[in-house]
């Protein structure tokens, strides 16, 4: 029985499930490490700097936060920042016409990797989001970043999985396996924290 099944025991209405479920996401964020946050705000304030970009990508809820991203820290910074220099953020999950056409004529494991190959230039990075850091065209886009001297950044969740051996920064969400809903929780709220923190720094 993992966490949220534990607390659903315990609880009568979702209203109570509702409170024990905040509670346990609270412990859950505490955990992070705040150091790897200082981290990843220089990884993607070299980036902003030096005008690279930062491919996005993640699966189902992931893919999701991935698009979110690209707006909170991409437009956003602009509309309430003024910057002249901003972030270039590019989510690999929002175009279907070539998503389905990679997925259709080369396989799925090939969705994000065969995007690089069009866009990735030299000093680029790529920010994977994933709970279990498994899956496998995340796993083929972080190698084949790395194969081509770029440096790939983790949000990651569970026990890091394969990614968090290919990642040169990361945020790592723990938690017990299949616990989804928590890790992808966090890593919203942690994209929430990079837009007000840049909106407020580059103001």
């Amino acid at each position: 029985m993992n966490n949220i099944d534990s607390i659903f025991t315990k609880k009568r209405t979702i209203g109570e499930f509702a409170g024990g479920y905040f509670d346990y996401l609270k412990k859950v964020l505490d955990s992070i490490n705040s150091e790897s946050l200082n981290k990843l705000e220089i990884e993607l304030e070299s980036a902003r700097s030096e005008g690279n970009t930062i491919f996005i990508a993640g699966n189902g809820g992931s893919a999701a936060t991935a698009t979110t991203m690209a707006n909170d820290i991409g437009f956003d910074i602009i509309k309430k920042t003024g910057v002249k220099k901003p972030f270039k953020f590019l989510a690999l999950t929002d175009n279907c016409s070539v998503m389905t056409a990679i997925a259709n004529d080369v396989g799925y494991e090939n969705l994000f990797t065969n995007q690089l190959k069009i866009h990735y230039k030299s000093g680029d990075k790529l920010l994977v989001i994933s709970a279990s850091g498994n899956s496998s065209n995340l796993v083929n886009a972080a190698e084949w970043v790395k194969s081509h001297d770029g440096r790939v950044i983790g949000f990651l969740g569970f026990d890091g999985g394969k990614l968090k051996q290919l990642c040169d920064v990361m945020v790592h969400v723990q938690t017990e396996k299949g616990e989804y809903g928590p890790v992808e929780d966090a890593h919203l709220i942690i994209n929430h924290i990079l837009a007000h923190w840049f909106q407020c720094k580059l103001k």
